[in-house]
């Protein structure tokens, strides 16, 4: 039976003068995320976000092929913040709105998160597929899939890299809704 497997990102280098979304992974990391690999299925199908921590991640953890996908990537954030954690919560309590100025709305990253995910499961769901993504992105997508509410608390505690694995049959039927 084939599976999703949702890989988030090893641990990148923070560097408040440098936009998120072109954060490198940090070498002392990746260790953590060759742990990951042998929990992987082989032969799998692999999408990966364009971000370069988690191409880099993806390169890391397979030699297969990587699709490169744009709507993987990451909640659309701008400009470094302290209380990352807190603007998150603030984005799922108010779904619509952008928690910060310049940020993506939960329920527009939803939307193509969930879009995009169906997309790649209908077109190659048959067998084992890899997404490398991200946490808010994944919180936002297990919410979509399961209905329930986002949990926080998990993605608060998700260590980097994280791995969770979702049956074919419950991604096919929450995907093709």
């Amino acid at each position: 039976m084939s599976a999703l497997h949702l890989v988030r990102h090893g641990r990148p280098v923070l560097d408040p003068a440098v936009p998120a979304h072109a954060w490198e992974l940090d070498p002392a990391g990746f260790d953590d995320v060759w742990a990951v690999r042998d929990r992987l299925p082989v032969g799998a199908t692999w999408f990966c976000s364009p971000e370069p921590k988690a191409i880099q991640t993806a390169q890391l953890l397979t030699d297969a092929e990587v699709g490169v996908v744009d709507d993987l990537r990451e909640q659309g954030r701008s400009g470094w913040v302290d209380d990352l954690a807190g603007l998150v919560r603030d984005a799922f309590a108010r779904p619509d709105l952008p928690a910060y100025d310049g940020w993506e709305s939960v329920t527009a990253l939803r939307a193509r998160i969930v879009r995009t995910v169906a997309t790649i499961w209908r077109l190659h769901g048959s067998a084992d597929v890899v997404l490398v993504g991200h946490g808010t992105a994944w919180t936002a997508l297990l919410s979509a899939l399961t209905g329930d509410e986002p949990d926080l608390e998990r993605l608060r505690s998700m260590p980097m890299p994280a791995l969770i694995t979702l049956p074919g049959h419950l991604a096919a039927a929450s995907l093709s809704e």
